[in-house]
């Protein structure tokens, strides 16, 4: 038995995990652009990445790195991807970190902004020498790594297990834009002083992705330099591999909401559930087309319940399905059922009101078998547009 509560607050109240972020010169005005997340030692480490061929050269350095290695140093720059910058993006990288003279073991890089410009090397190896490895600010470092995201993404909880021991985890977040199942465009670091197995870490991340951070879509593309990463301190000396599984989740899933609620100019979140689909893995091939597609995204936008789409969308996926069994719901009002039509004026007015909320359900009951799987996606409107037709600037 277990006990999991949130808790408000910062990654640096773990135990042993220090944070902050500064302006390093990166963004063209006083915004915070750098940021480091130290441990007081080594963490087990485990990461899950992008799904895009063209992986950046963080990433690329990380996997040089032996499995199951420790770090005690992430450093994370805003505004600059170090993405299509080839080998000597990972040169630049081993250069950053051979300057610096803090106590580093076996650091590791993590980019997030523009793609295919070079790092500049200078002004973050100028700003990292300015850390005070002993900062406790985990508000600073949520905004450093912050790029057209509206607001800093955390969240923390503690873990009380049976024989008395805790422990507990949170996690800084960012993501806003490019979007898409098969990891999303964010960065995403989870600090824990539970004494977790690298085995453990690497399962439950596999695990919990699938219905967390790979289940949201905010516009269908996915980028170079997606990552979610945790780093296990041990220093409660506590761990349950259930309770540990668990909250993971949780947090995986709040980060993921906070992503996709953040979607570039989204006023609205949509649950795609899809039931009883022939499988689970049609359900969730219906439910991130939904999630996926633009002219159900700006129907959204419009709070147009318009379940043409809806269901056209579906067929589209190419899954299994019939328009007799079929049944459409905007939460809990019944649209389509089964081939009738219930889209009535007092119908209409009542899903209209649905898409009026800042949140809801969009329900397909697929009627063939006991699939089921939800996606999570957002509206998209003009506001989209303006954010990424000048997002170098």
């Amino acid at each position: 038995m277990f006990t999991i509560l949130p808790i408000k607050g910062y990654i640096d109240q773990i135990d042993g995990f220090y944070c902050d972020g500064i302006h390093a010169g990166l963004k063209s005005n006083s915004k915070l652009d750098l940021g480091f997340i130290y441990s007081d030692k080594p963490c087990t480490v485990g990461a899950i990445f992008t799904e895009n061929r063209f992986q950046a050269a963080p990433l690329k350095h990380f996997l040089q790195y032996e499995e199951n290695f420790k770090t005690n140093f992430v450093l994370i720059n805003s505004k600059n991807a170090n993405a299509l910058t080839g080998r000597k993006g990972i040169e630049n990288i081993n250069t950053l970190f051979s300057q610096l003279d803090f106590n580093l073991v076996n650091p590791i890089m993590s980019s997030t902004g523009v793609i295919g410009n070079p790092l500049p090397i200078e002004k973050i190896v100028a700003g990292a020498k300015r850390f005070d490895l002993t900062s406790k600010n985990g508000e600073n470092l949520s905004r450093a790594i912050m790029t057209t995201d509206a607001y800093a993404k955390t969240c923390m909880y503690e873990v009380k297990l049976e024989n008395g021991t805790s422990f507990k985890i949170g996690a800084v977040a960012k993501g806003a834009g490019m979007i898409n199942p098969n990891l999303a465009t964010m960065l995403c670091f989870i600090c824990t002083d539970a004494a977790v197995p690298y085995v453990d870490i690497m399962e439950a991340l596999k695990a919990n992705s699938e219905t967390t951070f790979n289940a949201i879509s905010v516009d269908g593309d996915t980028s170079t330099n997606d990552t979610v990463m945790v780093l296990s301190n041990g220093n409660s000396n506590a761990y349950n591999k259930e309770a540990f599984s668990e909250v993971l989740r949780l947090v995986m899933h709040d980060m993921a909401m906070l992503i996709v609620a953040d979607g570039e100019g989204a006023k609205k979140v949509a649950a795609f559930e899809v039931i009883n689909a022939v499988s689970n893995e049609q359900a969730m091939i219906a439910a991130k087309a939904l999630s996926n597609s633009l002219l159900v995204k700006t129907a959204l936008f419009g709070e147009d319940p318009n379940f043409g789409r809806i269901a056209s969308t579906i067929g589209a996926s190419r899954i299994d399905c019939d328009d007799e069994k079929l049944v459409i719901s905007y939460n809990d009002v019944v649209v389509f059922n089964k081939g009738e039509i219930c889209f009535d004026a007092d119908t209409e007015v009542k899903a209209g009101d649905v898409l009026k909320k800042d949140k809801y359900k969009i329900i397909c009951d697929i009627g063939l078998g006991e699939g089921k799987f939800t996606a999570y996606g957002c509206d998209l409107g003009y506001k989209y547009v303006e954010i990424n037709a000048d997002y170098r600037s």
